[in-house]
């Protein structure tokens, strides 16, 4: 098979997954049943979210039902910008993260072009957190997601916005 031919069945395969996924977000197509959560494998074992074989990371294991994802996270000292609080930058790549999980659960590739992010409470060291991604709506290039960050009574702790673009190989 030459390269040509691969790209090909590669493109008819993308084009078979985004139909896939466009008639299961209207709704048309699926089953009944509720999907169960399934977990998800990170595209790049290093990743510093999700990646189990980065010694630096942060290891969250995401599960996947339908365009949503989410994790449980136990926010560890030295991911701190303030003695005992969580920096900032770290709670944007988990919420990136889980909109990131969530667009792959959907059959696409694509990557962060802008994120917007409110956070609403402190996260302290060793807050147990629920973060969770999930898909808004895909217009062509262009994903739109939310994620947020929740304490284990609820109480939400970050609430991110972001677009995505869909990878030109993908």
């Amino acid at each position: 098979m030459s390269n040509q031919d691969g790209v090909a069945e590669r493109d008819l395969l993308l084009a078979e997954t985004m139909v896939c996924a466009a008639e299961n977000h209207l709704g048309i197509g699926s089953d009944p049943l509720p999907q169960k959560p399934r977990a998800t494998t990170p595209l790049n074992p290093a990743c510093v979210v999700c990646g189990q074989e980065n010694p630096c990371g942060l290891h969250l294991e995401f599960q996947t039902d339908g365009n949503v994802s989410t994790a449980k996270w136990t926010a560890l000292a030295g991911w701190e910008s303030f003695n005992g609080v969580i920096h900032g930058g770290v709670i944007c790549a988990v919420l990136d993260e889980a909109m990131s999980q969530a667009i792959i659960a959907a059959g696409y590739e694509a990557l962060t072009a802008e994120m917007r992010i409110r956070f609403r409470k402190k996260v302290s060291v060793n807050d147990v957190l629920r973060v969770r991604g999930w898909l808004v709506r895909v217009q062509r290039r262009k994903i739109v997601t939310e994620g947020s960050l929740t304490s284990a009574d609820g109480v939400e702790r970050a609430h991110a916005w972001a677009t995505f673009l869909v990878t030109t190989n993908s």
